[in-house]
C-alpha cells in the first residue's frame, strides 16, 4: 500500500537536479560527461566574501538566528535595494531565507488559498508551477515566442487574467531563456494590471547582476506597484555563492510579516556564517563582481556562434543569466543513431547518451520545443560540448 502523501506523488521531481544526477551516474561508470545542465556559476566564491564567513566563525557566531534574519543583514539589504534599484524598503518588510527558493515558497504559501490562479510567462525557472500546485494553486501558463525574446505582451497577460487570478511570476534576467524585461515592457504590464487591483507580482531578480544590455528594472520601481509587488533576490548567482543558501525579499510589509511568521515554523532563521558572509556580499560595490559578468558575456559570444553551426538550432541573443534556449523542434519526429526525437525530453536525453553533453529539456521549463544550456562552464568545455552535439546530431 502506498502510504505516501497525494502532494508528494503528484510533485514532479526537478528537471535540473534529475539530470545533474543522471550526468553523475554515467560520470561514475567512467563517461566523459560534459555537465550544461546546472544553473550554477563555476567560479569560486569572491575571497573578500569568503574571509568575511572565517571572521564570522572565529568571532563564534554559532546561535540561532532571528527568523527574519539579522538586523545588520536587513540594513545591507535596504542599502542595496536603494543603491542598485531605487526602492525604499524598513526592515519590517525584508526577510532573509535559506535561498531565494525558500523565499518563493513562503509566498506562495502565505498568499495562495485553493483554486487561487498564478501566471507564469513560459518558460519559467522550473520550480515555480510546483511551488504554486504545493499551496493549492493553480498555474496558468502563457506561451511566449522566441521572436519576441520569449516575453509576455501586455495583450497576452490581459488575455490570461480571470476573476480567480491572483499573482503574476517572473524572472528578469529569466532562467531558462535570459530574457530581460525593459522598463517600457513592464510599464505595459502594469498598465494591465492597474485595471485588476488585486492581483499581486512576484519579481525573481536574482540574475539581477548578471545583465549584459546595461540596465536593469525592477516592477516595484513604479509607485502604483510598489505595494503589490514582492521582490526576490539572493546571492547565489552573481557572488557565486549557491551553496550558501542566503535569499531575500522586499515587499509589502504585511506579506513579510506574514512570511517570516509562516519560516518561524519551518526552518527559523537561515544559517549564521552565511548571513554574516553576506552582510559582505552586498555592502560591496557591484563592481568587484563585474569581472564574472564580463565572463558570461564572452561565453555567450562563443556559444551563440558555435550554436549557428548546428542545423536546425534557432537562437535569439539572451541579454542576461548564462543561458541559451534554442528551439530544437526541427528534429521531432526525426530518427538518429535509432534513437526516434519527439520532443525536447527526447532530444536531452539524446545529446546526454550519444553526445555526453548533460542539458535540460524546456519541458521542464513549460516550454516543449526548447532545451536549455547552461554556459557557466569554461570555453574549453563549451567549444567541445557544441562540437560534440553537432557530431551527434549529424
Amino acid at each position: 500500500m502506498n502510504q505516501l502523501s497525494d502532494r508528494i506523488n503528484n510533485l514532479s521531481t526537478s528537471a535540473t537536479l534529475a539530470m545533474a544526477a543522471k550526468a553523475r551516474e554515467l560520470r561514475a561508470e567512467g563517461k566523459d560527461i560534459i555537465g550544461l545542465s546546472l544553473g550554477e556559476p563555476d567560479f569560486n566564491t569572491p575571497d573578500f566574501v569568503k574571509e568575511a564567513a572565517i571572521n564570522a566563525v572565529n568571532e563564534n557566531y554559532n546561535s540561532y538566528t532571528p527568523v527574519d534574519g539579522y538586523v545588520e543583514l536587513k540594513d545591507a539589504i535596504i542599502t542595496k535595494f536603494k543603491r542598485d534599484n531605487e526602492l525604499e524598503y524598513t526592515r519590517s518588510q525584508i526577510v532573509v531565507s535559506t535561498g531565494a527558493k525558500q523565499s518563493l515558497f513562503n509566498i506562495a504559501s502565505v498568499m495562495l488559498n485553493d483554486d487561487d490562479e498564478v501566471i507564469l510567462p513560459c518558460p519559467y525557472w522550473v520550480s515555480y508551477s510546483d511551488i504554486v500546485k504545493l499551496n493549492g494553486g493553480v498555474p496558468v501558463e502563457v506561451q511566449t515566442d522566441i521572436k519576441n525574446d520569449f516575453k509576455m505582451t501586455a495583450e497576452q497577460l490581459e488575455a490570461a487574467i480571470t476573476p480567480k487570478t491572483k499573482m503574476i511570476w517572473y524572472s528578469s534576467p529569466c532562467n531558462p531563456s535570459g530574457s530581460v524585461y525593459s522598463k517600457d515592457e513592464l510599464r505595459a504590464l502594469a498598465d494591465v494590471l492597474q485595471k485588476h487591483p488585486n492581483i499581486y507580482v512576484v519579481s525573481d531578480e536574482i540574475y539581477e547582476h548578471i545583465n549584459f544590455i546595461g540596465g536593469h528594472f525592477s516592477m516595484a520601481q513604479f509607485n502604483d506597484m510598489f505595494d503589490r509587488t514582492i521582490t526576490v533576490n539572493g546571492v547565489s548567482k552573481a557572488f557565486a555563492m549557491t551553496g550558501w543558501r542566503i535569499g531575500y525579499i522586499g515587499a509589502p510589509e504585511w506579506i513579510a510579516r506574514a512570511c517570516n511568521k509562516m519560516q518561524g515554523q519551518v526552518t527559523s532563521g537561515a544559517n549564521c556564517i552565511g548571513q554574516r558572509a553576506v552582510i559582505t556580499a552586498l555592502e560591496a560595490d557591484p563592481s568587484r563582481i563585474k569581472y564574472m559578468v564580463d565572463e558570461f558575456k564572452e561565453r555567450r559570444k562563443l556559444i551563440l556562434g558555435l550554436l549557428e553551426g548546428i542545423e536546425g538550432f534557432k537562437t535569439n541573443e539572451p541579454e542576461g543569466a548564462f543561458y541559451v534556449f534554442p528551439n530544437v523542434s526541427a528534429y521531432f519526429g526525426k530518427t538518429i543513431k535509432g534513437k526516434t526525437i519527439n520532443n525536447a525530453t527526447d532530444m536531452s536525453l539524446f545529446l546526454l547518451e550519444e553526445a555526453l553533453v548533460a542539458t535540460v529539456t524546456g519541458e521542464a521549463f513549460g516550454n516543449p520545443n526548447c532545451i536549455r544550456i547552461s554556459y557557466a562552464a569554461s570555453q574549453e568545455h563549451i567549444i567541445e560540448a557544441i562540437k560534440r552535439i553537432k557530431t551527434a546530431l549529424s
